[in-house]
């Protein structure tokens, strides 16, 4: 496997991080586990009761984030990562706070329920680094419904059995089923930390990296539990606490991950776009001047044949720089402004159409605006030079008002939009303008030319 340069230095960095975190971390653990006279329990329900919330709040919006970027990439990974944590969040409101707001103790099964739902979350969060592949989009929904019915069943299988159930007393010591959950959920946690490290050093994914290290404050909390236990519903541990540090970093990282992907998949779009217009174009151009070449070498009138040659090669040449530009501007590695321009530049080098290009510098164009206008102008100038027998067009990207707008006007011929259908140019405008959520306005009448406009999203 070939690892960038600065692929390797973000992962030692990310190690060197982690090794310093583990170290503080486990030495404030030995001291608390040494100390006894340090472990003080605090009975603080109201702040208790507080952090669970806040905790179930967290690890709901976690989940929303990741079914978000399943939408987007559809990868198995995501859909363990949005079921786990909807899982924990729904355990911890259903089970912990619930019944807290109503004002009644909590009950053995409710209590024993939430530490088995915490469970089986990292059951799925721990398993999600392990898992590849992709899966269409209702398989969250099934994923998530079962995931929620085996919750509900567990309860009632607590329910059933609460008798037998050990009594969770803060005056006693902790039950061995109890210390062998916690014991469990730190084995998921260590595995998390694990796994995700491992996707880091292989994928350098942002997501990886802040997932590693919020399974790290998540396996200290839980050991924190099992070695300084506060098992009373009214406590506060240091485990609560690590718990939602850890909570906040899951939340930076899935905030991340979901901006990156919805930016990588308008590059992902517009690359495949110009592939096929690639194809439709150029290919076509191409073939042209392959089928004059042939055309030559078996004796057909040099002069005409010559002609046509050139004039295919012209326009092979024309169209593979305006989709260097497409690319360049999609990658973000041309500045949209100078991309326009050099394309327009291209466009009249002929002489048969002038453009006037203005762009106000007030306007700020997100990412994938910048690739959704950048075609929108060229689709639109296209169909000036191919059907409206212009001389001369107007592009303006300008403010008015609040509104942002991108406007190409010419003065052709025009059409009567009643009795001409609108053209196909027409309509990858209108999927355009869709894609950035703008609004699309097109007005023609015959011997008056033709101005259509984009007004872009508030």
């Amino acid at each position: 496997m070939n690892v960038r340069q600065d692929g390797k230095d973000d992962f030692q960095a990310w190690l060197g991080g982690e090794i310093l975190l583990i170290g503080l971390l486990g030495a404030s653990l030995a001291l608390f586990v040494a100390r006894s006279d340090l472990q003080t329990a605090v009975s603080l329900p109201e702040l208790r009761l507080v952090l669970q919330t806040i905790a179930a709040f967290a690890a709901g919006i976690i989940a929303l984030l990741a079914g978000v970027r399943y939408s987007v990439e559809g990868r198995r990974l995501d859909l363990l990562l949005c079921t786990g944590f909807l899982v924990a969040s729904v355990s911890t409101a259903a089970f912990s706070i619930v019944p807290a707001l109503n004002g009644h103790p909590i009950q053995r099964p409710e209590e024993w329920a939430a530490v088995v739902g915490r469970l089986f979350s990292w059951v799925l969060i721990a398993s999600a680094p392990f898992v590849r592949g992709r899966s269409g989009r209702r398989a969250l929904a099934n994923t998530i419904v079962a995931s929620l019915i085996v919750v509900f069943l567990g309860w009632l299988a607590l329910r059933s059995s609460a008798s037998a159930l050990p009594v969770l007393d803060p005056s006693s010591d902790a039950p061995g089923l109890l210390t062998g959950s916690l014991a469990a959920l730190a084995l998921l946690n260590l595995l998390a930390l694990v796994g995700f490290g491992k996707r880091f050093y292989e994928r350098r994914e942002d997501m990886d990296r802040w997932l590693a290290l919020g399974s790290t404050l998540m396996l200290f909390a839980s050991l924190h539990y099992i070695f300084t236990p506060l098992l009373a519903t009214s406590s506060v541990s240091r485990g609560d606490f690590l718990r939602l540090l850890a909570y906040g970093l899951l939340l930076v990282g899935a905030w991340r991950a979901i901006s990156f992907a919805e930016f990588g998949r308008a590059v992902a779009e517009e690359r495949a776009r110009v592939a096929r217009e690639i194809h439709d174009g150029l290919a076509q151009y191409l073939f042209a001047v392959s089928t004059h070449a042939t055309m030559l070498q078996h004796g057909a009138p040099p002069e005409e044949t010559i002609a046509k040659l050139k004039e295919a090669a012209d326009a092979a040449q024309q169209e593979a720089r305006f989709a260097i530009l497409a690319l360049s501007t999609a990658a973000g590695n041309a500045p949209f402004d100078a991309a326009l321009r050099r394309y327009i530049d291209f466009l009249t080098a002929d002489g048969s159409l002038e453009v006037d290009l203005e762009i106000d510098p007030a306007v700020r164009l997100a990412p994938d605006e910048q690739i959704e206008v950048f075609r929108i102008v060229q689709e639109g100038l296209a169909n000036v030079r191919k059907h409206a027998n212009a001389r001369r067009a107007e592009v303006l990207i300008g403010m008015r008002a609040d509104e942002r707008f991108v406007s190409v006007r010419d003065d052709g011929e025009g059409f009567d939009g009643q009795s001409t259908a609108a053209g196909q140019g027409l309509k990858n405008i209108r999927a355009r303008t869709e894609n950035i959520e703008g609004g699309f306005r097109l007005t023609s009448r015959p011997g008056f030319g033709t101005a259509l406009e984009v007004v872009l999203r508030a």
